[in-house]
């Protein structure tokens, strides 16, 4: 298994583009099923999850074929609507498959999915808002059977706005007839990116990035050629890093405006940020600020999915902060890691007391889930002495060689495998 080696106490510095994003790459790859031709995919990025749902695709019959950041679906040979167990236990992303494959076929077969151990993720509005559309359930030890022999629109409105429940529907009923109206929505840019999609397959689909999503079914979709929108964690979690590590860093290719809740808290951090059109600069050259309360909920307030990251900031700062994560039960694994390299944190349910210290030290940790790995990575940069991150593959999930993502920055980091470890012991 590799690991991450990484010399710590250096400022971050210099400019990088970042790489599409996760999060809107996998539910589009899954959509691309519903397209009667090719579909054409551009700033896709290199990760663990982009390999397993490629595979998956392919799996089902689909030539699904990467080169580069572009990505090219040929969905005419689908056919099989029975998701493989290996490559789903792997991935919960695979979870978006339902939706696609049941409009096509009138039926799926899934399993549950796996991903990340960060408190439990039930898939029932999934299923809820696919039996509004008119499929059937039946479930089996740990086989899950949807079948529809047409799907009708309905109004369906959503008990928690979740961001994969949505995309589930808005695939299904984008081929269903009649119309679809989602209610209590996600309002995620990758909702958005999703629609924009879709509609460029010939779906018509509006409202995404409010609460209330409209969608008319339509007989067919078809080719098109299409660009997945900039990683806006990816961007956020290299702003906290250059904060963390006192650095000035420029990101190009980012939206500015799916960030929003991270500049404010950076802000009230002290960090300096410049943002205009697609670039972002920060810079910081002391201490940050602490905060009093940072929740995490729904976009567009602050995503769990930074929470980790911004904890290691919070961990260096020059007084006390709280942090509460109220997305999911399981995303504080990573503050025994922390408390390690010399953190002061406290947990009491879901609430984390943080009291800044002057400085980190390197120390061995372990990446517990992807967004943890990548708050480790950061605690490492900004560490005194020598850090090693190990299960790294978590991080692989959803950070494109964060080894030279960093390194072009300044960061001084390595990736070593078991072997080389061997070889380096034995000299």
């Amino acid at each position: 298994m590799d690991k991450l080696v990484i010399e710590g106490g250096r400022p971050l510095s210099g400019s990088i583009r970042i790489h599409g994003a996760k999060n809107a790459a996998l539910p589009i790859l899954a959509a691309s099923l519903l397209s009667e031709g090719k579909v054409q995919l551009s700033n896709v990025p290199h990760l663990l999850d982009i390999e397993v749902m490629l595979g998956i695709l392919n799996r089902l019959g689909c030539r699904a074929v990467q080169q580069g950041d572009k990505v090219t679906i040929d969905s005419d040979r689908t056919n099989s609507a029975h998701v493989p167990e290996d490559l789903m236990r792997q991935m919960r992303s695979s979870i978006f498959l339902m939706g696609p494959l049941l409009a096509k076929f009138g039926e799926v077969c899934i399993y549950q999915p796996g991903g990340c151990a960060i408190g439990e993720r039930k898939i029932d509005l999934h299923l809820k808002g696919l039996e509004a559309l008119g499929a059937v359930i039946e479930e089996n030890d740990q086989q899950i059977w949807c079948r529809a022999t047409k799907l009708i629109g309905n109004d369906i409105h959503l008990e928690y706005p979740s961001v994969g429940a949505t995309e589930n529907i808005m695939m299904a009923a984008s081929l269903a007839q009649g119309t679809t109206v989602i209610t209590n929505a996600a309002r995620e840019p990758e909702i958005q990116d999703l629609q924009n999609f879709l509609n460029a397959m010939g779906a018509s689909i509006m409202g995404a990035g409010t609460d209330t999503i409209t969608i008319q079914g339509v007989d067919k979709l078809y080719s098109c050629q299409y660009e997945i929108i900039p990683d806006r964690i990816v961007a956020g979690t290299i702003l906290i890093a250059a904060a963390a590590t006192r650095g000035t860093v420029t990101l190009s290719h980012c939206n500015p405006s799916h960030l929003v809740s991270l500049l404010h808290v950076l802000r009230r951090a002290g960090v300096q940020i410049r943002a205009c059109n697609d670039i972002i600069t920060v810079s910081s050259a002391s201490r940050p600020k602490p905060i009093d309360c940072i929740v995490t909920l729904p976009y567009p307030s602050f995503p769990t999915d930074l929470q980790s990251q911004v904890m290691v900031l919070l961990s260096l700062a020059d007084g006390f902060s709280v942090m509460k994560e109220t997305v999911f039960e399981g995303r504080f694994k990573h503050v025994d890691e922390l408390v390690r390299m010399g953190a002061d944190i406290s947990v009491d349910l879901n609430t984390a007391f943080i009291r800044g210290v002057p400085r980190l030290y390197g120390a061995t940790v372990e990446a517990t889930d992807l967004r943890a790995g990548a708050a480790l990575v950061i605690a490492g940069l900004a560490a005194q002495g020598r850090t090693i991150v190990e299960q790294i593959h978590h991080i692989d999930r959803g950070y494109d060689q964060i080894e030279l993502m960093f390194g072009h920055l300044g960061g001084k980091m390595r990736r070593e495998t078991k072997v080389a470890l061997k070889q380096l012991d034995l000299a």
